[in-house]
This record gives C-alpha cells, sequence and structure tokens, in this order.
C-alpha cells in the first residue's frame, strides 16, 4: 500500500509530501518505520518509530518530538499488533524518475 506523509513529527527521517510503499502485515522490530491507527480514530493513519515492545504491543514514537499536532505512544500508551498496519519498505518522491 502507499501512504502519504503530512505533518513534521517525522522529520527529519520523513518529510510532509513523502510517499511511503508499506508492506501489510510484515514484522516489526525496534527501529522500523510503521503504520498505525490512530486509536482515538481508527480511520487516521499515522507514520511512527516502533521504539520498543511494551504490554503486549509496540511503543510507538514520534521523531520529532516538538512538532506541531504530534501523538504518538506518550499521548496513547503502546498499541496492540492489530493497531498496526504495516512496515515502511520505501519512502520515495512522486516524479523523482520523470525523464529530465
Amino acid at each position: 500500500m502507499r501512504v502519504r506523509v503530512a505533518g513534521e513529527s517525522m522529520l527529519p527521517a520523513l518529510r510532509p509530501g513523502d510517499w511511503l510503499w508499506v508492506r501489510r502485515g510484515a514484522a516489526v522490530r525496534p527501529g522500523d518505520l510503521v503504520v498505525a491507527r490512530l486509536p482515538s480514530d481508527p480511520a487516521v493513519l499515522i507514520v511512527k518509530r516502533a521504539a520498543w515492545e511494551a504490554d503486549g504491543g509496540w511503543w510507538l514514537e514520534s521523531d520529532n518530538q516538538r512538532a506541531s499536532g504530534r501523538r504518538d505512544s506518550w499521548d496513547f500508551g503502546a498499541l496492540p499488533p492489530s493497531s498496526i498496519v504495516g512496515r515502511v519498505v520505501l519512502r520515495y518522491w512522486p516524479g523523482f524518475w520523470r525523464a529530465r
């Protein structure tokens, strides 16, 4: 699946407008970038770093803790595995490979 980055919570690793390829159901390890469902609104997807396994789930953190509107496990706690959509396998920019 493809996901577009919005917001600055993952700077400097990811920038607003970046596109990500996400492998659904892929195994997650500490340090991986993952896409998860926001607990307060499961229709909203968030991109975070899997910091560690906790309470049978994953503690997810933003790289940029000072970003406006940042939401991560410091706000909602560890997420169960069922909330993890997949692992980011590639970042790309639309038009990067266009003929110049």
